[in-house]
């Protein structure tokens, strides 16, 4: 049994989390355990952390904005493996997150001690997704926009998630304690890098590879 050093857990479902937890702990009784509950609370334990061994990830994190920041976060931090946990559970969820990055794939109704051998799994380097699911083909459309938000910056894509929830440059310039001015650069070069003229037009670009309420299980 492999005994990972560090793991994060990005679930902002304190329940599901810790009952997670909780049942991990028993086994992986050696291992440090970072929790975050929101994309900022990710982002700043990704960068104290990049020794970490693994990240537990639920696409629906406060911010995350679908398949956004597991493409953000396999392009900036490439050494730490990804198991995405979601309460989605459809085929073309499991395969563009596995098209994105993921070393794998564990729907939330998944039993604890699956999910123990999913993360055993991709910790000896393999990858785990759940029996039922088959291989589909590539869309070369969300591909298309998937490199183009791994080409952005720490800080552009932070300045881009701050334009998809509606904020306006003052407010993000006083968030980030820069001047107006260097959010229109950003704004600039993030607008170049996707393609697009406006933030208006980059929101929708990003929203390509949010996750298809359709296609969500209930729990």
């Amino acid at each position: 049994m492999i005994q990972p050093e560090k793991i994060i857990i990005a679930d902002d479902h304190p329940l599901f989390r810790q009952a997670l937890l909780d049942t991990l702990k028993v086994q992986l009784t050696d291992t440090s355990w970072v929790e975050a509950q929101t994309i900022e609370e990710l982002e700043l334990q990704l960068t104290q952390n990049t020794d970490a061994d693994l990240l537990l990830l639920d696409l629906n994190i406060p911010g995350a904005h679908g398949f956004n920041t597991l493409i953000h976060v396999r392009n900036h931090f490439p050494q730490i493996p990804i198991v995405v946990v979601s309460a989605h559970e459809d085929q073309d969820t499991i395969s563009k997150a596995m098209e994105y990055g993921a070393a794998g794939f564990v729907p939330k109704s998944t039993p604890v001690a699956t999910i123990f051998a999913a993360i055993q799994h991709v910790l000896a380097g393999d990858t785990w997704v759940p029996e039922y699911f088959q291989i589909q083909q590539d869309d070369s459309e969300y591909s298309d926009i998937a490199e183009r938000v791994a080409s952005l910056t720490q800080q552009q894509y932070k300045i881009l998630m701050m334009f998809a929830q509606g904020m306006l440059n003052k407010q993000i310039a006083y968030d980030l304690h820069v001047s107006e001015a260097t959010i229109k650069a950003h704004a600039t070069a993030i607008f170049r890098k996707l393609n697009v003229r406006n933030r208006t037009q980059a929101v929708i670009a990003i929203g390509q590879l949010d996750i298809s309420e359709s296609s969500f299980s209930d729990e």
